[in-house]
C-alpha cells in the first residue's frame, strides 16, 4: 500500500522569507519520512491549500503549520480539504508541544537569555476561546523546559498586549513560526515596552520538522478508516 502524501499548510505571508520557513520544514519532514511532501498556504502565498486539494492525487495527510487551535484549523482547513476527490486526514495543529518549547528555548539561548530568567511568550492571538487553553499550555511547556516563569501576551484577539506584560529588561520569546507581520510587531512592541532580549521566531528548527513527521506517523499508525475528510 502506497503511503499517503504529506501536505503541510501554513497561514501564508507577503513576507517571502516567512513562507520559505514552511517550505524548509516541509522538505525536511518529507526527508525524515521518506515520502513526497508538498507545502501549501491558507492565503497570501502559493500554492493555496484549496488548489492542492483539487488536484487528483491519492490519500493525503494534511499537517497544519499552525501553533494553536482556531478558526483556520476548525473551519477553513476542513472546508478546503473537502475539495479533494480522495481521502484526506487533517492532523491537529503543531502546538502546543514540548518540541516547540525546546525550539523556543534554543532561540532564547541564541539571543543571549539565561535559562531560568522570566520570559514573556508573545503570540499572534486569536478571537477563538479555544486558543486560550493552547497558549496557557504552551507557556507551561516553555516554563518547564526553561526552568523559569513564563507569562503570555498576544498581539491581537483575546489576552493582554505586550505593553501590558513586558517590563524593562524582560526576555521575550515570540510564539511564531516565521518572520512576517506579527513577528515584526512582536519585536517592535516588546522593545518599546522595554524588553532587554527578544529571541528569534521558532523558524525552521529541526524540532519543528520532527514534530511534523510525528504528526504524520501518529495518523499512519492508527489509520484504517474509509475515505473521508476529518480532523484528527
Amino acid at each position: 500500500m502506497t503511503a499517503p502524501r504529506l501536505v503541510t499548510v501554513a497561514h501564508g505571508t507577503r513576507h517571502a522569507p516567512g513562507n520559505e520557513v514552511a517550505r524548509q520544514v516541509t522538505e525536511r519532514a518529507g526527508e525524515l519520512l521518506g515520502i513526497s511532501a508538498t507545502t501549501s498556504f491558507v492565503e497570501l502565498a502559493a500554492p493555496l491549500l484549496r488548489t492542492v486539494m483539487t488536484a487528483s492525487y491519492g490519500p493525503t495527510v494534511v499537517v497544519p503549520l499552525l501553533l494553536s487551535t482556531g478558526h483556520h484549523v476548525r473551519h477553513d482547513l476542513p472546508a478546503m480539504a473537502a475539495l479533494s476527490p480522495r481521502s484526506v486526514e487533517i492532523t491537529p495543529a503543531l502546538g502546543p508541544h514540548p518540541l516547540l518549547a525546546a525550539a523556543q528555548a534554543a532561540r532564547l539561548i541564541a539571543a543571549g537569555a539565561r535559562p531560568g530568567q522570566p520570559v514573556v511568550l508573545v503570540a499572534a492571538g486569536s478571537t477563538d476561546p479555544a486558543a486560550d487553553d493552547d497558549l496557557a499550555r504552551a507557556a507551561e511547556l516553555l516554563s518547564r523546559t526553561w526552568a523559569g516563569p513564563v507569562t503570555v501576551a498576544t498581539l491581537s484577539g483575546r489576552g493582554r498586549r505586550p505593553a501590558e506584560v513586558v517590563r524593562r529588561g524582560s526576555v521575550v520569546s515570540p510564539y511564531l513560526l516565521a518572520d512576517g507581520h506579527f513577528a515584526g510587531r512582536a519585536a517592535t512592541e516588546s522593545r518599546a515596552a522595554g524588553a532587554g532580549v527578544v529571541a528569534d521566531v521558532i523558524g525552521a528548527h529541526r524540532f519543528v520538522a520532527e514534530l511534523v513527521a510525528r504528526r504524520y506517523l501518529a495518523w499512519a499508525a492508527t489509520s484504517s478508516r474509509p475515505a473521508t475528510v476529518s480532523v484528527a
